[in-house]
């Protein structure tokens, strides 16, 4: 584990709840002069620096005059017993964004420094209380937003990933510690793993990070949500649609065809999982400057989607040939073909995944189900399941896997063990980068540069 920086003898505090007005703010203090710098400030019963760890006080803030700011509860954590690991106070003040901003600018004068994003995380991670994935899940869980997003990250925070990753990693360093071992007695020409051996534990480790690769596409859509694109010919129905999953009239709907100029963006939740709707420009030839720009900006739109919704009129013939441009476009396996109006006459009813109404709702739970089929594959997810969500997390294992990968070859080469050793040693850090146990300065900062100040 890192040692903590020098940086980290500062005391620092922040505004630990959100800006705005509310019932209550709390203000968040950590480092060695939390107790005794609050102290200073406070007014209560008795001293702070005798009060036990976990404990709550009453009291009143007090500015250099003596006056009161307003009245506190301030909780006490004491000797590593907190987040950081570091002695830490909490003040909670009434919700007023300018009392809590006073508090601060008066504990600021109290050898106390503001908190930088994600300083009070990062000082968890430094001081062994949590480790790097589990410091980046803290930042998964605040940004949550569905019922899945939030267990994927409750998963990563409680540690399941990281016993994973350590329990991987120490296999790698046992078969790697023996090779090198050999290799201290190259003259007596002593063996403690047989080739055969050596080559069976690697790829056991190697298959099992082949499986959590595999969950990243799945993890993907836990975290990040699935960017869906309506897309089809002119007066599909694509508006309607938009508007039937939001239920209300967000887009315009008009028998005209071009209506839609522009890319409308909105998101829909189905069964916990966040998917990111995009209604586009119906996609055609058009002389239409305005139109034209639309259309560019639907073909964009269709490369960057997860699934593609191909919407049809089922009372016209299928679209064969804007069907063909998105395949040029998207894979197959993400393109769901629809087709809508089927309350009409539908004679076309052929070459489509859904059959749906827009205006009815008929087919919407089937196309809600044939969604979250496209999005999750055959996934089986469980809180007990170690799943990657993180790109930082998939490239590491990635790199990991190739060094494996590198040192079997040396192997069946016959090449000696300082060859495949050097391989183990580079799949054993790039493991060690996930968890924190080896992490340059410059990865801790890209990383807690993206939290929020006063976490």
């Amino acid at each position: 584990m890192l040692q903590s920086l020098s940086q980290n003898e500062d005391t620092i505090v922040a505004l630990a709840t959100p800006n705005g007005v509310g019932a209550i703010s709390v203000i968040r203090v950590s480092g060695p002069n939390s107790i005794s710098s609050v102290d200073k400030v406070f007014l209560g019963k008795k001293k702070l620096a005798d009060c036990t760890s976990h404990t709550i006080h009453y009291g009143k803030i007090i500015d250099a005059y003596g006056e009161t700011i307003d009245d506190v509860l301030v909780s006490i954590f004491l000797n590593g017993q907190s987040f950081t690991g570091e002695d830490s106070i909490e003040i909670s003040t009434h919700g007023s964004p300018f009392v809590a901003q006073k508090v601060i600018s008066i504990l600021l004068n109290e050898d106390v420094r503001l908190a930088e994003p994600g300083e009070f995380t990062k000082r968890a991670f430094l001081n062994g209380k949590i480790d790097l994935a589990q410091a980046e899940a803290v930042a998964d869980v605040i940004n949550s937003r569905t019922e899945v997003s939030l267990r994927g990250a409750r998963n990563q925070l409680d540690g399941i990933l990281s016993s994973k990753i350590d329990y991987l990693r120490e296999k790698l360093i046992q078969t790697s510690s023996l090779i090198e071992l050999e290799l201290d007695f190259a003259e007596e020409d002593i063996q403690f793993m047989s080739m055969p051996e050596i080559v069976k534990n690697l790829e056991e480790i190697s298959d099992e990070l082949d499986q959590l690769l595999s969950t990243f596409s799945f993890g993907k859509v836990i975290r990040d949500g699935v960017n869906v694109a309506l897309v089809g010919p002119p007066n599909a129905g694509k508006s309607s649609l938009l508007n039937y999953f939001l239920k209300e009239a967000r887009a315009i709907v008009s028998e005209v065809p071009g209506t839609t100029r522009d890319i409308i963006r909105e998101d829909l939740f189905i069964d916990g999982i966040l998917f990111r709707l995009s209604d586009t420009a119906g996609i055609r030839a058009t002389d239409d400057h305005i139109e034209k720009e639309g259309v560019f900006r639907s073909r964009n739109a269709l490369k960057e989607a997860d699934i593609v919704l191909f919407l049809n009129d089922t009372t016209i013939e299928f679209s064969e040939n804007l069907y063909q441009e998105i395949l040029e476009l998207n894979h197959k396996e993400r393109v769901v073909s629809v087709g809508n109006k089927v309350d009409l006459e539908k004679p076309h009813n052929e070459n489509y995944d859904v059959l749906i109404s827009a205006k009815t709702g008929e087919g919407i739970e089937k196309l809600f189900a044939k969604l979250k089929e496209v999005a999750l594959g055959s996934s089986s997810y469980t809180e007990k399941t170690a799943i990657v969500t993180n790109i930082r997390h998939f490239e590491a294992l990635k790199k990991a896997n190739e060094s494996i990968e590198s040192a079997m070859n040396s192997i069946k080469e016959g090449l000696t063990g300082e060859f495949i050793s050097v391989d183990l040693r580079n799949a054993v850090s790039s493991l060690g980068e996930i968890i924190g146990i080896i992490t340059a300065d410059d990865i801790l900062n890209n990383i807690f540069s993206k939290f929020c100040i006063g976490k």
